[in-house]
């Protein structure tokens, strides 16, 4: 009720945790609150916070116009509810590497077991769009650097993003991978491989856990959970597609209510109001009430 009962010190020990065994994470993308209890409640292992379904949900593009405010805020509403891990799209971490170690502190105060810092060029681009820039590898060690010397609870979860692969090819990719993990990068996340063999090449290269990226309509294949474990992949996120199924069957309701006058045809596809109420966990609260409220004048 309420928040969430588990510390954020100890969803990062227990991220840190998994991450030392061979299980593969999945952390599906949570666009608010409620969907990430909803992944949780499904046995999924983490949260992942995405920055282009901020972006989306405020109705911009994702071309680096949210602000760190913005994502602090989104990011302390989806970890309170949830005992799961939420690892956090940074950006390029807002600036550079002072804005970086202050975008790590405030991102910690809100909870969230990770980050993951790019080394594109600020304000970046969706990582799966062409015509990308990035950053020279000093400053993309600089940012790290910052990223690792500001945290203040050493479980905090930095990665290391890298979209060199559509910009410099793949071997300059593990190259800046690598380079990553020696500025202190705790895991690698490869934006944009094209095949299972360059992860597995990735996860080859570096000594700490690979992260894929599972997003729809991008340039990697979406390949399955086992196919990634099996080269040596650790996490998985699926960034938007939460909200590309909510939309997507939002965008139909409206259609048959403009078409019929009404969404009866659609009543059995919505979400029960028991089941709503169950997902809030309502019971717990009207315990809360009959307990506070339990006198008579």
């Amino acid at each position: 009720m309420l928040h969430a009962t588990t510390p954020a010190h100890e969803k990062r020990a227990a991220l840190r945790e998994r991450l030392a065994g061979n299980d593969l994470l999945q952390l599906p993308g949570a666009f608010n609150p409620l969907s990430a209890r909803l992944i949780e409640e499904q046995g999924f292992d983490g949260v992942y916070i995405s920055g282009a379904v901020l972006s989306a949900d405020l109705g911009l593009p994702d071309i680096g116009l949210t602000t760190l405010s913005e994502v602090a805020a989104r990011s302390g509403q989806i970890a309170r509810v949830t005992e799961l891990p939420a690892l956090v799209d940074a950006d390029t971490g807002f600036g550079e590497p002072m804005n970086v170690a202050r975008t790590v502190q405030v991102l910690e105060d809100a909870g969230v077991a990770g980050l993951h810092i790019e080394d594109q060029v600020n304000p970046k681009r969706c990582g799966h769009l062409d015509g990308k820039q990035v950053v020279g590898e000093t400053t993309a060690l600089q940012r790290i650097r910052a990223a690792v010397d500001a945290r203040r609870d050493p479980g905090m979860l930095v990665m290391a993003r890298t979209d060199v692969r559509a910009v410099e090819g793949f071997a300059a990719a593990v190259d800046r991978a690598r380079a990553l993990v020696d500025a202190g990068a705790d895991a690698i996340f490869p934006e944009a491989m094209r095949t299972l063999e360059e992860f597995a090449a990735v996860a080859a290269a570096v000594d700490v856990p690979v992260l894929a990226n599972m997003t729809e309509f991008g340039k990697s294949e979406l390949f399955t959970a086992s196919q990634l474990a099996d080269v040596g992949v650790r996490m998985v996120i699926y960034p938007v597609s939460l909200l590309r199924l909510a939309m997507g069957a939002a965008e139909r309701g409206l259609q048959t209510l403009r078409r019929d006058g009404t969404l009866q045809a659609e009543v059995g596809s919505m979400q029960t109001r028991a089941r709503l109420y169950e997902l809030l966990d309502y019971p717990a609260y009207a315990h809360f009430d009959e307990d506070v409220f339990n006198f008579t004048i």
